[in-house]
């Protein structure tokens, strides 16, 4: 089997857990407040890591350095994270899709401050492209934003600024080390913000299989992308990736009675070149190096 056919079946591990997690995600708002949620699906994630990280043997490369990076990535992760859950009940399943697609242009913006390295007219061309696919999105001139437009805009930063943080913890540490101290962190945090009133609601039977479903998918969904990442560049991946969005949109459509809206799906598409530009110049100019 090709290594594009193993990371294509990976990708669409990806893309169910994804889905799965937005829907139980949904359901489960009905009786826990996105606090709740995270904190639930942070401790079922920290259970499923530590498990992995003795099956693996890899206990020795979890360390205390770099503890304030790890901190301000899993601060970004559980922010960006929280607003994901409280859009999911606001707006269509498609539009919040789309809108954290954009995540990769908020990269992009962001790496000149954070990581020093300038951004290209290219890329600059890129980001332009994907904010007219915001705009067409979010339509500000067309009765005024959707309630849950800014949530959806703003966990797409968060989780750019947890891309970035992410890639300096990747040049000293394990992935290993950085998932046990994501879940092991956003757990603390979620239970702060759950419990700061001495009140934290207990799943009910028939809400803990969907919280249990939302811990499994999550820790999937990055696994399943991570392992195709690892086996197809960037530029083969994130084709793959995109199909989310009508899988997602048909998913809403279906359960929901969402209408399919074809301004999101334009909008997405330019969100999804601009996006696409950057990484196919971005693949050249390490190309370029490389022979160098």
């Amino acid at each position: 089997m090709s290594d594009f056919l193993r990371a294509s079946l990976w990708m669409s591990g990806a893309i169910v857990s994804f889905s799965v997690m937005a829907v139980a995600g949904r359901e489960a708002s009905a009786e826990l407040d996105t606090f709740e949620i995270m904190t639930y699906r942070s401790l079922i994630g920290l259970l499923i890591v530590i498990g992995l990280i003795a099956l693996k043997r890899q206990f020795h490369t979890i360390t205390r350095a770099d503890l304030g990076l790890h901190g301000m990535r899993n601060l970004a992760h559980f922010a960006g994270q929280n607003l994901w859950f409280y859009a999911l009940t606001l707006m269509p399943l498609a539009q919040l899709f789309a809108l954290e697609f954009t995540t990769p242009i908020w990269v992009l913006l962001l790496s000149p401050f954070l990581l020093g390295r300038p951004i290209r007219a290219v890329g600059l061309l890129a980001a332009l492209i994907g904010f007219v696919g915001i705009l067409i999105i979010a339509q500000p001139g067309v009765g005024g934003l959707g309630p849950g437009i800014l949530p959806a805009a703003a966990c797409a930063i968060c989780f750019a600024l947890t891309v970035i943080f992410t890639k300096r913890l990747t040049a000293r540490h394990s992935t290993y080390a950085i998932l046990f101290y994501l879940t092991l962190m956003q757990s603390g945090f979620g239970l702060i913000a759950t419990g700061y009133d001495l009140q934290i609601t207990l799943p009910s039977l028939a809400i803990l299989p969907l919280v249990v479903l939302i811990g499994l998918a999550g820790v999937t969904a990055h696994f399943c992308m991570t392992t195709a990442l690892s086996l197809a560049p960037a530029s083969v991946v994130s084709p793959i990736d995109f199909v989310r969005l009508p899988v997602i949109a048909l998913v809403g459509a279906l359960l929901y009675a969402e209408p399919l809206q074809l301004s999101v799906l334009f909008g997405a598409v330019l969100i999804f070149a601009g996006n696409y530009l950057n990484i196919i110049t971005e693949s050249k100019n390490n190309a370029k190096l490389t022979l160098r």
